[in-house]
């Protein structure tokens, strides 16, 4: 069997039940999974170009509200070779009943979507989030989820800083065979730095039993009832990622990681390790550089006009910065405009934003200052 083959057995699910508000003014009004990253992607990209680069091409998207951009940027997947008479992407919409947003693997979800499930072809099953940034190869896993006969696989990274000031996270324990030993939603003291990447790996048939056993206890966490109370009746290993992870939970985490891009090292494993990150194409023209520009150490996207200074930033596609105008570690997405003699440092500035002529925004190297979408200044 070539390598890669049987992928054709796994599927995966992409859980986009976030909690309200995760990043703020840049997820008001729209999922975390659409956020811009990097200067012309989004992160959901990230997700979806590990699986198709690992063989996969049966994904379903759960989503719930705010998915009107995810949809307008994904479209039926193309750009990802999604766009396919068999399998497939699969947008798996809200149900009539709401349930509050606070719990990401919220058994409920996969329990109005068995339908979908159970249709698929696959035996096997990766449910992910789209907050853990990385460039991964899922075969690695698969091959070892195999070897360890495990029942369930859980992906975790160690690291050297946990911002605890982010969403809800989980902390594992694992002995010297990665058997996973103990489980922790957000412990007040912290005595692991192994901290799960809110990915996991079983059979579609367990997958179901656990929604099916839950349900009958009414139970519905996936991580808490599922996972954490079944440690001693399951085979539950943890995999260790060894590579580059952006966990971005906060509008901190996002700031940090984007400005992380402007390291080669990073930015080449990213978005080459494991093969490349797709996004959707847009045909623009290559960027102008005026005369009077300066730019450095920044990434620049196409269809710009530079007539400015620019350092230590990231400059999403379409953006005009004009003429004596200056740009330091900030993100600019899409189709802003920083107008002459404007100044700004520490900033995040969400789409359309304009900002006059003259005017001097300087935010927090720790805290950045974010300006929502479409506001003038």
């Amino acid at each position: 069997m070539k390598r890669g083959e049987h992928m054709k057995d796994v599927m995966a699910m992409v859980n986009l039940m976030e909690p309200e508000g995760i990043l703020k003014e840049i997820s008001h009004h729209r999922l975390v999974a659409a956020v811009p990253f990097g200067g012309r992607y989004r992160m959901i990209d990230f997700v979806l170009s590990n699986m198709v680069n690992s063989g996969i091409r049966n994904v379903g998207i759960i989503v719930q509200n705010k998915y009107r951009s995810l949809i307008d940027h994904l479209g039926r997947g193309k750009e990802w070779d999604l766009d396919r008479k068999r399998d497939g992407l699969f947008f798996l919409p809200p149900t009539q009943m709401r349930y509050p947003l606070g719990t990401r693997f919220d058994l409920r979800h996969f329990q109005h979507h068995l339908d979908y499930i159970n249709n698929s072809r696959q035996n096997y099953i990766i449910i992910t989030g789209s907050n853990m940034i990385c460039n991964l190869d899922y075969r690695d896993v698969i091959n070892f989820h195999r070897e360890q006969r495990a029942d369930i696989t859980l992906l975790y990274k160690e690291m050297d800083v946990i911002n605890e000031e982010s969403s809800p996270y989980a902390v594992i324990e694992t002995d010297q065979d990665y058997r996973v030993l103990d489980m922790e939603i957000s412990p007040d003291k912290i005595s692991s730095n192994k901290i799960s990447m809110e990915m996991c790996i079983m059979e579609k048939s367990l997958l179901i039993d656990l929604i099916n056993c839950c349900a009958s206890k009414g139970e519905c966490d996936l991580v808490r009832h599922g996972l954490i109370k079944n440690l001693n009746r399951y085979r539950i290993v943890g995999y260790p990622f060894k590579g580059y992870l952006a966990r971005i939970s906060s509008t901190r985490d996002y700031y940090t990681h984007s400005m992380n891009l402007l390291e080669p090292e990073i930015w080449q494993e990213l978005f080459f390790k494991h093969g490349y990150i797709y996004t959707k194409v847009k045909d623009g023209a290559p960027t102008k550089y005026l005369e009077s520009s300066c730019v450095q150490n920044s990434i620049v996207a196409n269809d710009c006009i530079i007539g400015g200074t620019v350092e230590n930033s990231i400059i999403f596609r379409g953006v005009r910065i004009s003429k004596g105008a200056h740009i330091k570690n900030s993100i600019v997405m899409q189709k802003c405009e920083i107008e002459e003699g404007a100044v700004i440092e520490n900033i995040i500035t969400d789409k359309k934003v304009i900002i006059s002529k003259g005017k001097k925004l300087i935010g927090d190297s720790k805290y950045p200052f974010v300006i929502a979408k479409e506001t003038v200044i």
